[in-house]
């Protein structure tokens, strides 16, 4: 039996990730003029001896299995929960998803090596959403959907071209057989000989601390943020905070990943691979700090973000068609918040706070509208096999486009509680028993699972809950 990481442990682990060496190794930095670079030796000596504290205690998580397979190391050094990354695991994310050793250039792997992986949860899921009006009941009733079902498959493609150039792609396959991009990239990492210059170009999730795309939530009414998908009813806007965007990030990061930026240019299109809407580009910046502080698994980090958009509001025409790519009058739409990542032993804690407005000429009226979010996760690792989380959120209006709609219009709280069990994880492969409740309760809105008929409600005041009950076997290979 695996024992829990004891509180000395962590401690070491968490000085080890904070200077990136083992004991006794010496400084692991190296300067040459005004470049510091990292020692391959004592990088590797400091994984291993993280992946000894941290990781090998906690085998229930894993990376993609292509790294594990590139560079024969244990799977769960850079996750505390998968697919979250815990700070090695950021770290070496920011670092290109590279070592500093050999191994990281592909004229040094085997010519066996194929950087890939694929993930798929097969499942049973029941989905109830009241106040569904039909053409038996236009008054509303609830509608009820349960069987078995897939989640299709996202195949999994990233690692180096070269050393200090990084690519990622990755596609979907859905259960209807429709492909999609969901990214494709290409990094240049540690521009100058420095960790505070790379720079990345193509379609790509935004930097936030709170990553949809690591989400350890599968049902349809928890995989998803109100916080980053809500829209007032009657929005022309098209953005959503979750959806990898399209353009150019430049990044960067101290060398023990506590201190870390960005600042991304992206197209107007919310992330659709075609011509930008209009003959403008969205901007975002965060910033976050940690510090190895407290008993944890990991350091307490505090970050914010701030996105500036822009959506045009009149096109050029043919026949009456718009023209895509002659979008003008553009108008501007803002997201402002702070998240943090806070440990207290083996239970983390992330609280995320946001607050967003929309032109007026987005709609849906007259005014701005103007609504915040809030909402706090928790993840607690009960034992090193299972994981037990939750999360509550709610999304409140502070002012409708339109002075007519209710004030309440549009308010939601949603709640999650699950567990993800780990019966294995080796270097090749790995599965998640996977259990969620979830339920998400809107006032005069469909909620955005879309379960039922997704209708609104037959009131403006009238509450819509939609529930969503799931058990699958998610995994990796």
């Amino acid at each position: 039996m695996i024992e829990r990481l004891t509180k000395g442990a962590v401690s070491i682990a968490i000085l080890l990730c904070a200077v990136g060496v083992a004991p006794g190794s010496g400084s692991p930095m190296r300067t040459t003029g005004k470049r510091s670079e990292f020692r391959s030796a004592e990088m590797a000596a400091a994984y291993a001896a993280y992946t000894r504290s941290v990781a090998g205690a906690l085998r229930t998580s894993t990376a993609i299995p292509a790294f594990a397979r590139k560079y024969g190391l244990r799977c769960s050094a850079c996750h505390t929960v998968w697919p979250e990354l815990n700070v090695f695991g950021q770290r070496f994310k920011d670092n290109g998803y590279q070592l500093g050793n050999d191994r990281d250039s592909p004229i040094w792997q085997s010519n066996g090596y194929w950087p890939i992986a694929m993930r798929t949860t097969p499942q049973w899921h029941l989905e109830s959403t009241t106040n569904q009006v039909t053409d038996a009941a236009p008054a509303g009733k609830t509608i009820t959907q349960t069987g078995f079902d897939i989640s299709g498959v996202d195949f999994l493609m990233l690692g180096t071209l070269h050393k200090d150039i990084t690519f990622g792609l990755v596609t979907t396959l859905d259960p209807d057989g429709t492909a999609g991009i969901e990214a494709a990239f290409v990094r240049f990492d540690n521009l100058g000989k420095s960790s505070w210059a790379n720079l990345k170009l193509g379609k790509f999730e935004l930097d936030n601390l709170l990553s949809e795309k690591r989400f350890t939530w599968l049902s349809a009414n928890g995989g998803f943020l109100y916080a980053y998908h809500y829209l007032p009813e009657g929005s022309a806007n098209t953005f959503g905070f979750g959806d990898n965007q399209i353009g150019a990030e430049f990044s960067g990061h101290s060398f023990n990943g506590y201190t870390r930026y960005s600042v991304s240019l992206l197209a107007t299109n919310d992330g659709d691979p075609t011509i930008p809407t209009g003959k403008s580009m969205d901007a975002m910046a965060t910033l976050s700090q940690a510090w190895p502080i407290g008993n944890g698994l990991g350091p307490q980090r505090l970050g914010v973000f701030g996105y500036l958009g822009h959506r045009p509001t009149a096109f050029e025409t043919i026949a009456g068609d718009p023209i895509a790519g002659t979008g003008s009058a553009n108008k501007s739409f803002l997201r402002l918040g702070a998240t943090a990542q806070i440990w207290l032993g083996n239970l983390e804690l992330i609280p995320l706070v946001s607050h967003a407005q929309d032109d007026a000429a987005l709609g849906p009226g007259p005014d701005k509208p103007t609504w915040n979010n809030a909402l706090l996760e928790a993840h607690y690792v009960a034992t090193p096999r299972f994981m037990v989380q939750g999360r509550y959120e709610l999304t409140r209006m502070s002012k409708q486009g339109d002075p007519a709609i209710p004030k309440t219009f549009g308010n939601a709280d949603a709640l999650a509680l699950g567990f993800r069990a780990y019966p294995f994880m080796f270097s090749r492969d790995g599965m998640a028993i996977h259990g969620e409740f979830a339920m998400t309760q809107t006032t005069g809105m469909a909620p955005l699972s879309g379960d039922g008929s997704g209708e609104p409600a037959p009131t403006p005041d009238t509450k819509i809950r939609s529930l969503s009950f799931m058990l699958g076997f998610d995994f990796a290979f």
